[in-house]
């Protein structure tokens, strides 16, 4: 490795780094917004603890999938589930935003984390569909958890995501879980005024 790609890395990292304050429309168990980093990470352990139950998996792709999935709302920001649109557009914005971080990284770099954030996005591979899944079952495990606003939409839940985890039955088992919990949730009753 060449001193300028050395460089180059270390300003890829150093431009990463806002991934750390990026909030997402989710929040944590003491009321405070999640960040995108936040979220990948609990993807990342989410993945390695299904490990056991995923034999055929290729872990090392799974988790460098599950890393770079959201890599480049460092630059935009996140767009809440209940607010995205798939759609070419929103993916040309990713992917502009994800080759606009990597500029100074080493082309290398750039190539092989552009290949997984693809592979991701098109759900081609069994790992991409498996990280597609989780990052699902992750973002209705944090909704459900969350010390959440008053007028959170649980139900938005329900249907989030379906598509993504049906094929498996330990991910139907999960979701299963997480459907029950959603429901839990969105029958609680908001605390009432006393002044």
């Amino acid at each position: 490795m060449q001193s300028a790609e050395i460089q180059g890395l270390l300003a890829f990292l150093r431009h990463a780094e806002r991934l750390k304050t990026v909030t997402r429309t989710a929040w944590t168990s003491e009321g405070k917004r999640e960040s995108t980093a936040e979220h990948t990470w609990r993807l990342c352990l989410f993945a390695l603890s299904l490990r056991p139950w995923f034999p055929q998996l290729d872990f090392e792709r799974v988790l460098s999938i599950a890393t770079v999935h959201d890599l480049g709302e460092a630059i935009s920001g996140d767009i809440s589930a209940v607010d995205q649109v798939d759609g070419p557009a929103k993916l040309a914005q990713e992917r502009h935003d994800l080759l606009h971080l990597l500029s100074p990284a080493p082309s290398a770099t750039t190539s092989a984390l552009v290949s997984l954030w693809e592979e991701y996005n098109s759900a081609s591979t069994p790992e991409a569909k498996f990280v597609k899944a989780i990052d699902k079952l992750e973002t209705i495990l944090q909704h459900n958890q969350g010390s959440n606003p008053v007028d959170f939409d649980y139900a938005f839940n329900l249907p989030y995501g379906q598509q993504y985890t049906s094929h498996d039955p330990v991910l139907v088992q999960l979701r299963a879980i997480l459907d029950a919990d959603t429901a839990s949730r969105a029958d609680e009753k908001p605390p009432t005024s006393t002044s």
